[in-house]
């Protein structure tokens, strides 16, 4: 194996597991944001499992977050809670930035 072979493969690993680290970020947020949503919308504990599930589940129709968001935003409007884009955007980030945060700290221990 030449070394550039090696480099390569050295390249696609490190991109799959930052795949697979982000993966789990984003599933983690997902349900973060679904805890949130469900705790501002007074569901209670067995409605509140189901719902996280609803909303992981909603991240897997198309790449990127809009799917998320769409699902988000039709049930704050179906429970009649406002909640502006932006501040449902906002959230959505914060959420994955704490997501990411310990599942960095999770592989690397810090």
């Amino acid at each position: 194996m030449s070394i550039f072979d090696k480099i390569a493969s050295n390249e696609e690993s490190k991109f799959a597991l930052e795949a697979q680290h982000e993966f789990k970020a984003e599933a983690r947020r997902n349900k973060y944001l679904a805890k949130w949503a469900a705790d501002l919308f007074g569901y209670d504990e067995d409605k509140t499992s189901k719902y996280i599930l609803e909303v992981i589940a909603s991240d897997m129709e198309e790449a990127g977050d809009d799917d998320v968001f769409r699902k988000l935003r039709a049930d704050f409007d179906k429970e009649g809670y406002e909640m502006t884009d932006s501040a449902l955007r906002a959230k959505m980030a914060e959420c994955l930035y704490q997501a990411r945060n310990e599942v960095h700290d999770e592989l690397y221990g810090e």
